[in-house]
């Protein structure tokens, strides 16, 4: 089975880096001073990256931090969150390392979070060699999979990510038992109440357990109204499930509103100065409502990580294929899986356009 979760993860570990660090790779965290900052280079990345042929993808992150010794005023983190086994997966960390360097001139340090469901896929260096020429690049990995014979350290574990990889490891558990995945979602959720996080922290932590835990609309709302419920989550407001499915048909209704009045004024330009020009216009004002709409709700949905998808939608001329597209993304559950739905409405449109 294959689960490209690198969005969420993204997400998460942007939002709480200091947390991850420790986490994860804590001698690495010992080394650095937060009291410094830091600071996320994924513009830069995307920049230097987008033309070249290995791209940029959702996982790959790159940070300037600190070092707590001062014996370099900062350095670079280079950090790939791989969601699915790849053969080339070495080549690029190699590829990225001494581009990234060439580029900053910088050092740069190279990690790698393993999120896929492959115990045997643990890629660990870069490495060629002929006629006494050799390069070899090795970089600290940590395969998510392995907390699995952890769970006891993790549910005493105060740091978010402990939370996170135990729903992350339900969450491959629970694959096709809706019951008890919403039992263990909603026990999650009311975990995060007592381990005393901030409340940015708990958002952050709640995004993740409901992105990665998709259940069906109900269920969801019937967990919002149990955890709202109760009297730790009171203390607290958030961003739930339910309130999101709200916005959504607030922007459903924006779109068709939209669409009505983009074409409305076309036909009335029409009548003006021509039928043919007006009815081209109106089909414009029309696409471009759609086009504007769709893009809102991916935004609304799934923030920074679906703005790719929405640049391709705008590639999209079929009205009728727009509406589907439509129905489908407001079911979509997970930015890979609106990924799909788009590439089957290209496919169907003609092209694949990206």
């Amino acid at each position: 089975m294959v689960m490209e979760h690198d969005n969420p993860w993204k997400e998460v570990v942007e939002k709480l880096f200091e947390y991850f660090l420790a986490f994860f790779f804590p001698h690495i965290h010992r080394d650095i001073d937060f009291s410094k900052g830091y600071k996320f280079l994924d513009k830069e990345l995307y920049k230097f990256f987008k033309n070249h042929k290995t791209g940029v993808r959702f996982g790959d992150k790159l940070v300037q931090v600190y070092l707590a010794n001062g014996a370099a005023q900062w350095l670079l983190i280079h950090l790939e969150l791989q969601g699915y086994g790849q053969k080339s997966f070495p080549e690029r960390m190699f590829t990225y390392n001494y581009r990234i360097f060439d580029q900053f001139r910088k050092e740069v340090i190279s990690l790698a979070l393993l999120t896929d469901t492959n115990p045997n896929f643990r890629p660990r260096e870069y490495h060629r060699a002929r006629w006494g020429f050799e390069v070899l690049c090795r970089y600290p990995v940590v395969k998510v999979l392995d907390y699995r014979d952890r769970m006891a350290e993790l549910e005493t574990s105060k740091n978010p990510f402990a939370i996170i990889v135990r729903a992350f490891l339900k969450t491959l558990d629970t694959e096709g038992n809706t019951r008890e995945r919403y039992t263990w979602k909603k026990r999650f959720l009311l975990e995060l109440y007592n381990l005393g996080m901030t409340r940015e922290t708990i958002l952050a932590v709640y995004k993740f357990i409901d992105w990665m835990m998709t259940l069906p609309k109900g269920l969801n709302t019937k967990i919002y109204k149990e955890i709202t419920a109760s009297k730790e989550a009171k203390k607290m407001s958030y961003i739930t499930t339910a309130e999101r499915i709200g916005m959504e048909k607030g922007m459903e209704k924006g779109m068709e509103k939209g669409m009505e009045k983009g074409m409305e004024k076309g036909m009335e330009k029409g009548m003006e100065k021509g039928l043919e020009k007006g009815l081209e216009k109106g089909f414009k004002k029309g696409l471009f409502a759609t086009h504007h709409a769709i893009a809102a709700i991916i935004d609304l949905k799934f923030g920074k990580t679906g703005r790719r998808l929405s640049e391709r939608v705008y590639q999209i001329g079929n009205p009728k294929t727009l509406q589907t597209l439509t129905t489908k993304l407001k079911r979509a559950q997970s930015v890979t899986e609106a990924e799909m739905i788009l590439a089957e409405m290209e496919k169907g449109n003609g092209k694949r356009l990206h």
